[in-house]
């Protein structure tokens, strides 16, 4: 039953993924505010496909903060790629350069505000990053940050990648870590998704002005709290 419905929802889903980047690139010409009306509509799509098609349910442990933060999350599937902006308001992603060259949906992700990585570039590479982040929390946004740099499986616990204390120091935001359990139900190593519940954990601020090993440590700590079995 599950590979009946995964396959339902990639028809489902992925199908009217493309009119609606259409949609995305048409409003994208009319302004920012049409391009990401169209934006928060496909990802509440999402969120409703997964519901009905999937069995998929979310659960909100903890507050979600007002104001600027660098959220800082576990990394486990796709979902929670989207769902962030379901969950956060207008937050500014850091992702994968080869995710930026997807044609159509790449250049609407850097028009959103996404914030490209490019592990392979040097020093003029990350300066252009840098002046990008600091242009875009000019605007009052939050950045969101999978810190340990890549999607894993339950269990996998990887250290963290040097940017995301780079950006914590660079630009003196309060972090706010999100365990996330997604894995289970949207697993990476099969197409099959499972019905279940996937919990987003949110915790307490941690204040800037820490030293780059304690802020690494309690957030790599933090982020896998529900792999732990943290209460």
């Amino acid at each position: 039953m599950a590979a009946i419905r995964t396959i339902i929802f990639m028809l489902i889903f992925y199908g009217l993924t493309v009119p609606w980047v259409v949609a995305a690139l048409i409003g994208a010409a009319l302004g920012k505010r049409p391009m990401h009306g169209v934006i928060y509509a496909w990802v509440r799509f999402h969120r409703w496909c997964a519901r009905w098609i999937l069995g998929i349910t979310v659960r909100i442990e903890g507050d979600i903060p007002a104001g600027q933060y660098l959220f800082a999350a576990k990394h486990q599937a796709m979902f929670e790629t989207l769902d962030f902006l379901n969950l956060l308001d207008t937050p500014a992603p850091v992702l994968k350069k080869e995710l930026t060259d997807i044609p159509g949906w790449g250049w609407l992700a850097i028009r959103y505000g996404g914030i490209a990585v490019d592990r392979s570039g040097g020093a003029k590479t990350m300066r252009a990053m840098l002046k990008r982040t600091r242009a875009i929390l000019a605007t009052g946004r939050s950045i969101v940050i999978f810190p340990e740099g890549t999607r894993v499986s339950p269990g996998e616990r990887p250290p963290l990648q040097a940017g995301f204390a780079g950006l914590y120091k660079i630009f003196d935001l309060p972090v706010v870590p999100i365990a996330i359990d997604s894995g289970h139900v949207w697993p990476r190593d099969s197409w099959i998704k499972r019905p279940g519940v996937v919990t987003y954990r949110f915790f307490a601020p941690i204040p800037t002005g820490l030293p780059r090993e304690e802020i690494e440590t309690r957030v790599h700590r933090l982020i896998n709290d529900l792999e732990m079995g943290g209460d």
